[in-house]
Parts: structure tokens; sequence; C-alpha cells
């Protein structure tokens, strides 16, 4: 009997990057609160452990695991299939960010963005995309990027080109895997509040700029629920008919 609640997650096995904290961790707990299973990607371990902490009692898995090893994602995939079977939604949230003033941003600043934030996503997708790996009836991707992939910001040309790649390569990517019924969106919020990236910010700001950032929200700052509650939108069937999308979730930060 099919589900009545379009936006349950029940019997979905949902892979998440960037799971060790911040957006990453909840968009565990909030897609495991909507009845699916889980499986971690994450650098640190006991970081990883205490998100597994706060998810109901199920089948998850978690992987300590660097997500710019691109050779080791084939293998980490398989032994989670193998162990929950196949992924029906994807959710890349891992990411660095990088306030840099152009005269001093090096070749290597872009690529160490580019390699987190655009390419390691780019290539768990093509493994979850593969016939051994997918959910028979299709499935879902979303990748994390942010407003200022879509609006630019002074000092962080290096980071806006990075989430401006994942909006731009999320289009090519819906059109390529429209035949295989998965669906790939992004989401692109503003400042989170609750995550590690705002808090090196907040401490390495001055009072009045973070004033003056908080009021450049409308709604004041996000929170991880916010950009969690759209994750979970875009891998259920209530978003059957949305692809190549991106999910502006900012508070009316790109409003103005």
């Amino acid at each position: 009997m099919r589900n009545s609640n379009p936006f349950s997650l029940k019997g979905k096995n949902i892979l998440i990057t960037g799971a060790s904290s911040g957006i990453g961790r909840q968009c565990a707990i909030s897609c495991n609160q909507l009845g699916a299973k889980v499986i971690l990607i994450g650098r640190r371990k006991e970081k990883l452990i205490e998100t597994i902490e706060l998810l109901q009692t199920g089948n998850h898995l978690y992987y300590s695991f660097d997500v710019t090893n691109y050779q080791g994602i084939e293998s980490i995939v398989a032994e989670a299939v193998t162990n929950t079977g196949p992924i029906h939604g994807f959710i890349h949230s891992a990411g660095i960010e990088l306030t840099l003033p152009l005269s001093v941003t090096r070749p290597t600043h872009y690529q160490e963005l580019f390699a987190t934030n655009v390419i390691a996503g780019f290539e768990f997708a093509k493994i979850l995309s593969k016939k051994k790996f997918a959910a028979p009836g299709g499935g879902s991707f979303v990748f994390i990027s942010s407003v200022m992939g879509c609006l630019g910001e002074v000092a962080h040309s290096a980071y806006c080109s990075s989430k401006g790649a994942l909006i731009a390569g999320t289009k090519a990517l819906a059109l390529e895997l429209a035949e295989k019924k998965i669906r790939v969106n992004c989401i692109s919020p503003a400042l989170i509040e609750g995550t590690d990236m705002t808090k090196k910010m907040f401490e390495n700001s001055s009072e009045q700029n973070n004033i003056k950032n908080f009021e450049k929200h409308p709604l004041g700052y996000g929170k991880t629920e916010d950009v969690a509650n759209g994750c979970i939108y875009l891998l259920s069937d209530a978003s059957k008919w949305i692809t190549g999308t991106n999910l502006i979730i900012d508070g009316g930060y790109s409003a103005k």
C-alpha cells in the first residue's frame, strides 16, 4: 500500500556526506525521523558516532572517510549497499569554506575547494547512479551549495566559484540521469546557525561585521533544520516532478 504521506522517507536508504556535524548531521536526524535508514560519511569518527547516537534505532551505517579519496568511493558504496540495500537518496553536505582576497588566492586554494565541494559530490553521484547500487525505481540526489553560488561576495572568489559550479553541474546531471529516473537538485542556504563554518566566521569577524551580516537576512539566520527540511522535500515523493533546480533557503537574503 502506497504511503499516504508524500514526505515520508520510510523504506528509503539515504547516504549523506559531511554527516559529522552541522547541516549534514541534521539531515541525518531529520531523514531518520521521516523513516529513512541513513549511511553517514565524514572524516571524524568520533563525531559520526555522536550523530549515530542521536538517531532512532535502526540499521544505520557510518564510515570515517575522506571524500576526496575518489578511488575509495565505490568500495564504500558497495559495502553500504551490501548491508542496507540499494541507495534511494544522496545528500552531498561535505564542504569547506575559504575567505581570502583575490590578491593572495592561489591555484591550490581553488583546487582544495573544488576537490571537496564539487568533485567529491559528482564522483559519489557517478557511483551511486550505477545500476548495481541505485534503487530500481530511481532516486534523488541533493547537493548543498550556497547562496554565494548565486551572488558575489568580497574575498570569496574561490568559494563562490565552487558553489556556483555545483548549481551548474546539477542542471547537467539532472538531464543526464533523468533516463535512470534519478532526480538531481541543489539547495543554496545563506548563513545557518550551528555549523562549524558559521562559528568560525563569527569568531574571526568583528561584532560590527556580525551585526551587518545578520541584518542582511530579513528573517534572521537560518537553522540546520531549515535546510534539512528542504532536503526531505527533494528526497521524498512530494517532489517527484522536480529536477535540475536550485532551491534557495536564505531568509530573504537574495531578495534584497
